[in-house]
């Protein structure tokens, strides 16, 4: 059953005002019936959220409660309920008055008069009252309970989550508190609560039969997409078809096709038939699935900013693995250069939305997003709101403080918690003897403990994702409900999960301050070299590649850490593929075998590969799987998986199911035997292999992406240094220690 407790206004919600002898809202219940109904409370919920909020709290009013009634039952409301309210003033006739108004928005079949029985005197006067109401108007009662907590025994770990959320302490006299009793009883107790009242228990069940919402979750359905109108009137797919062969011949102009060829060891004639079958895969595989809108609408915006000169980013994510996102001038690698997958990316055999994250420039990225809004409405595109839960360390805090108990006490308890995603209090306790020691020998600790078990997990507060925007194909709250964040904008009450199985378009538009700092130089630049382009830089730069392998990487993307600048130096950087070999491998697992690599690259140790199609899979990184796209690779030649169902495997390597990697391992071990004739015991060693690599891969594609800004800020700090510097201090004016390393930096050079 879907419904919502609302707040209605006494008068318009526009009214932001007192109104003598009223409160300024009183509560209904509303429960949708049908997907009309769900539609209509959705709206309902929006429009209190973002026109009628007075003093938090987001008010309807009956004009819009009778214009979007169709498909909602009403429930008159608890103790403040907008019929009580003028019970509590003993004004009767105003009582009916307002029973009969809501009859007539709602049908007398569809409005309920709500009984309460949470042992207030207040209450039982109410309901003698309504009971003479349902007599004389011939409206149906029904019994409800007023629910904040699941037991009796909850009553306190409830009231401590009050104090949280309203930052008061226990031992506060004047707080809110519920009663114990506004638990979640059973049908006996509550047929007992109501015994003077017959039927008001049997109508809960007539109220649940009339309930029949099914919410269509599709998260592989464009259905709900803004369809993008081609500007020639031609056909969706027709013209996504043309505008990414038209992106081929201009990407692979001016010899860069000869040089694509020349690189993968084939004719120009073989490279153009390879660009034109992938391009032709992809474009019909996007086509199938229906999201030839989702590219066309992403590009657009895209070159929205570069026409802007809004900095870009050369792309984020499995995304550079597809040639149409290269060919729309969605990322700026290309993915047959540097051996990306597609699959990685959109998989056929596993449908899911495409998910392209872009980097922006960062002061600017708001420019872009407003331009989204305009293009395709106000109401239609949202930000994406985010629950804070209340998380092993700091429900620790957050109880504490409510009990009184000082921070360094209670800072002590936490530290004992570990600092990961995922940790759980019970899995702490289970496994550390100290902590169990300081819990167990303390009634304080001991109560602490038990109510932040009960309260771990819940909701906390509510803030805005950093890049999260969608896009609806019309008004947003005719899917979803909209609220405001702290700055006023509109942001959905679905957080990221929810949004993705409503099958609604997401899309991140992320600032990077690398990608103005680069903008920021490139302008200095081009004051005396005005056809500087960063994106036609020579890849292979000697100054670029001699900063880079004496370490002196201060200022430069993703290289300036200590440990990376010494592995920069060991490592003997040679190519881009090198910088991108490296942003996979400075991770932890992958970090082992650097050392590793390094004695291969310099010739002072051999690979030995375990079958010879190995050596196609990875010998570019000296024998090492560090991609996941490697992992692909080795499954499709190794055992004759299609690249989709590699990546399949992938993922269940990478989650460790036992159940799946038992039925994985059998398809591996058959397909190693058909495909190539390797016997079980060696293919068994191959997947364990695999596995153990599978564990750790990097996805190439980011690693690409990243790794040709960290080129380009080298780049320009070895052959522009001046312009570098200055856009490099200019973008940290706020941030007083990096401004000291950085002025030291410059003096060094």
């Amino acid at each position: 059953i879907l419904g919502c407790e609302i707040y209605l206004a006494p008068g318009s919600l526009h009214d932001k005002k007192e109104v003598p002898d009223r409160k300024n809202s009183t509560h209904l219940t509303l429960l949708a019936k049908n997907q009309t109904g769900w539609k209509n409370l959705v709206k309902l919920v929006s429009i209190g959220h973002l026109e009628g909020d007075y003093l938090g709290e987001p008010r309807v009013d009956r004009e819009h409660l009778a214009k979007y009634s169709d498909g909602l039952i009403c429930l008159s409301g608890c103790v403040n309920g907008a019929v009580n309210e003028w019970l509590h003033a003993h004004n009767t006739d105003a009582a009916r008055k307002e029973a009969c108004a809501l009859r007539d928005i709602y049908g007398a079949d569809d409005f309920y008069l709500e009984l309460n029985d949470q042992s207030l005197e207040i209450q039982q006067e109410i309901n003698d009252t309504l009971r003479s109401f349902s007599e004389e108007l011939g409206l149906k009662m029904v019994a409800t309970n007023d629910v904040h907590f699941l037991e009796r025994e909850d009553a306190e770990a409830q009231d401590v989550l009050v104090c949280i959320g309203e930052g008061r302490l226990l031992l506060d006299e004047n707080r809110k508190s519920y009663p114990a009793d506004h638990y979640f009883k059973t049908s006996e107790e509550m047929r007992a609560l109501f015994a003077d009242f017959p039927g008001a228990c049997d109508n809960t069940l007539e109220i649940a039969e009339k309930c029949n919402v099914e919410l269509k979750l599709d998260p592989t359905s464009s259905e709900k997409y803004p369809q993008f109108d081609s500007p020639d009137g031609s056909p969706r797919e027709e013209y996504f078809r043309r505008v990414c062969f038209e992106g081929l011949q201009k990407r692979y102009a001016e010899g860069k096709l000869e040089q694509l060829a020349d690189h993968q060891g084939v004719t120009v004639e073989e490279m153009q038939k390879i660009l034109n079958e992938r391009l032709d895969y992809e474009i019909k595989t996007i086509n199938d699935l229906g999201f030839a809108s989702y590219f066309l609408i992403t590009a657009d915006f895209i070159q929205w900013g570069r026409d802007r000169d809004i900095p870009v980013g050369p792309g984020r994510g499995s995304a550079a693995g597809s040639l149409v996102a290269y060919t729309m001038g969605i990322t700026d690698i290309c993915p047959m250069r540097f051996g990306l997958l597609f699959e990685r990316f959109l998989n056929p055999e596993r449908v899911s939305p495409p998910d392209v994250d872009i980097d922006f420039c960062q002061s600017r990225r708001p420019e872009v997003i407003e331009y989204v809004r305009k293009k395709y409405g106000e109401r239609s595109v949202s930000h994406i709101i985010t629950y804070g839960t209340l998380g092993a360390k700091s429900v620790i805090r957050d109880v504490a403080r409510v009990m009184g108990i000082s921070y360094g006490d209670a800072d002590m308890l936490a530290k004992m918690i570990e600092t990961k995603p995922g940790v759980k209090l019970k899995d702490e306790y289970k496994e550390k003897q100290e902590l169990r020691d300081v819990i167990d020998n303390s009634s304080t600790w001991r109560e602490l403990w038990d109510y932040a078990l009960k309260l771990e997990g819940l909701n906390r507060n509510t803030g805005v994702h950093a890049a999260g925007v969608v896009i609806g194909d019309r008004a947003l709250d005719e899917h979803c409900a909209l609220t405001r964040g702290n700055e006023g904008e509109v942001v959905t009450q679905c957080d990221m999960g929810a949004i993705t199985e409503l099958g609604l378009l997401k899309m991140d538009f992320l600032g990077l301050k690398n990608m103005t700092v680069i903008q920021d130089a490139v302008n200095h630049i081009r004051k005396h070299m005005p056809d500087f382009d960063i994106n036609a830089v020579p890849l292979d730069n000697k100054p670029t590649l001699q900063l880079l392998n004496r370490g002196e990487t201060m200022g430069v993307f993703q290289l300036e850490s200590g440990g990376m600048v010494e592995t920069c130096r060991k490592y003997g950087i040679d190519k881009i593929d090198d910088i991108i070999d490296l942003l996979a491998l400075y991770r932890p697992g992958a970090m082992q075998f650097i050392d590793q690599m390094i004695e291969v690259k310099k010739g002072k140790s051999q690979i030995r590969y375990e079958h010879p199609l190995l050596e196609k899979v990875c010998s570019d990184t000296y024998g090492v799987m560090i991609y996941q796209e490697q992992v692909q690779n080795a499954a499709k030649m190794l055992a004759g998986y299609s690249l989709g169902g590699a990546d399949l495997l992938r993922r269940a390597m990478g989650k460790k199911d036992p159940e799946k990697m038992a039925k994985e391992r059998v398809n591996f071990v058959k397909g190693c035997r058909e495909t190539n004739d390797i016997d079980e015991q060696l293919a068994n060693k191959l997947f364990d292999k695999i596995e153990m690599f599978a564990g750790y891969g990097f996805n190439k594609s980011h690693s690409a992406c990243y790794g040709h800004i960290s080129y380009w800020t080298a780049y320009l700090k070895a052959n522009f240094p001046v312009e570098f510097m200055s856009a490099l201090l200019s973008n940290e004016l706020h941030n007083t220690d990096k401004i000291g390393i950085f002025v030291s930096e410059c003096h060094r050079m």
